[in-house]
């Protein structure tokens, strides 16, 4: 088993030496520093598991040593020692991010128990760390929920040309998250720790788009004050994302035909051009080649972006990750409103919104849950909790109608099936072992899809 490492701040000699003694009888390692700033020079070469100081010091007092070791991104807990007057001191220590206190006098036991306090702590979340990583790998890929065969494959397209610095074009209608992408892409590359920079190219007016992605310099125009450099200068390094690529002028389209061929930009009103190195990615909810043949975009530019296209799947046509999905989203969002406890989606609730067919995608149905958060009471979100526009697919009549969503199999299956569950444990009462034998299933089959569509 490894041996936790202490570091001990104290500038008593005697207080150093005894609490490294008793320390190590403890079966730990044990540094010592005589002040704030040693410590912090002990720090930058080492990586301790705690740190017990002492807040009265003269060269840096114990207050001050924590804030420098906040500010550089110590993470080890920090465990204030004060004489028995300066508690409020040692209070305040601990509202500025100290892990504990103890009171000098102390005893040996009173180390030992807030360090093993400490170490239960450090053990939990970690535990914590791990279990939500293993989930979220499962389910999810840099901030993307979902499992379905079409996000699983988009999951190892991004994977495959992250690395790359080729231009990447994103396809997918409105809502399914085509920003996500972007950051999946940058943060999964080596230029992770490099800018990331999204425009969105139909928000900004035509006027104003091409000093945005360029520059300028002083007096090139009315208002230009000052130097400025463009979003490709401030990529510089990173990623540039260009959200809405089918929005630009083709007076611009030209520029940034020039910028992705020489690698090189030139502000409005200057005279030289600055050599960018930045990974382009664009997307669209519009159909390029559509443009492209009714000559709205350019065509060289749409072959130079398009050398990797991604396409996101619509809400629609990955039915089954809705569970997962309104699980997340209702967690999410109920922590960001602060409702308290977070409801539980009802099976009618969650039917309904399976069946609903989504034109919004994923950022439609992220409005629909947070207006049901902020209607529904108490623990549960049931189905009157919906805006009307969700109204459930009768699966019926869905045999007598030409659209497209309601004559899906693979939706009315599932529709079904959670009909039938919530059937089974109404008639039981919620005893799951009797409601697998009703549903002729095994208990372990009912439990996966109990989780599966999130009616645990």
């Amino acid at each position: 088993m490894k041996q936790s490492h202490i570091l001990i701040i104290d500038d008593e000699d005697n207080l150093r030496h005894m609490l490294s003694v008793m320390l190590q009888k403890q079966g730990y390692l044990a540094d010592t520093a005589g002040g704030g700033n040693e410590a912090l020079e002990m720090l930058a070469g080492h990586a301790y598991d705690y740190i017990l100081c002492d807040i009265r010091m003269p060269d840096m007092d114990g207050r001050e040593f924590l804030r420098q070791a906040i500010k550089r991104g110590i993470t080890a807990p920090i465990v204030m020692m004060t004489a028995y007057g300066a508690v409020d001191t040692a209070v305040a220590c601990m509202q500025e991010g100290a892990y504990d206190f103890i009171s000098k006098p102390f005893k040996r036991d009173e180390i030992v128990i807030v360090l093993k306090k400490a170490e239960e702590r450090e053990r939990l979340k970690e535990e914590n760390q791990t279990l939500k990583a293993e989930v979220a790998g499962k389910n999810s890929f840099c901030g993307m929920i979902g499992r379905n065969p079409a996000m699983l494959t988009l999951y190892d397209q991004i994977r495959r040309v992250a690395g790359l610095k080729t231009t990447i074009l994103i396809q997918g209608e409105s809502g399914t998250g085509k920003e996500l992408v972007a950051r999946a892409l940058h943060t999964s590359a080596c230029r992770h720790d490099k800018p990331f920079v999204a425009v969105n190219c139909g928000a900004i007016p035509e006027t104003m788009l091409e000093a945005e992605l360029f520059g300028h310099v002083k007096g090139s125009f009315t208002g230009a004050t000052a130097d400025k450099a463009g979003l490709f200068e401030q990529a510089d390094g990173g990623t540039l994302f260009l959200d809405e690529i089918g929005e630009m002028p083709l007076a611009l389209q030209v520029k940034l035909l020039r910028v992705l061929q020489e690698n090189e930009v030139r502000r409005i009103g200057a005279s030289t051009s600055r050599k960018v190195d930045v990974r382009v990615v664009s997307a669209t909810a519009r159909d390029l080649q559509t443009e492209v043949a009714t000559g709205r975009f350019r065509e060289d530019l749409y072959f130079r972006l398009n050398v990797f296209s991604l396409h996101i799947p619509p809400l629609r046509d990955r039915v089954d990750d809705l569970p997962l999905l309104v699980q997340y989203i209702v967690r999410d969002c109920a922590a960001r409103i602060g409702r308290e406890p977070v409801p539980r989606v009802t099976p009618e609730a969650l039917r309904r919104l399976m069946s609903h067919n989504w034109p919004g995608n994923v950022r439609e149905l992220e409005n629909v849950i947070e207006r049901a958060l902020v209607l529904c009471d108490g623990d549960q979100l049931a189905a009157t909790c919906l805006p009307d526009g969700t109204a459930p697919v009768i699966v019926e009549s869905s045999l007598h109608t030409d659209s497209d969503e309601n004559l899906s199999i693979k939706l009315a299956e599932r529709v079904m099936e959670m009909e039938l569950i919530g059937k089974a444990l109404a008639k039981t009462g919620g005893n799951r072992t009797h409601a697998a034998k009703i549903l002729e299933i095994s208990h372990r089959a009912l439990l996966y899809k109990l989780k599966e569509y999130g009616l645990e």
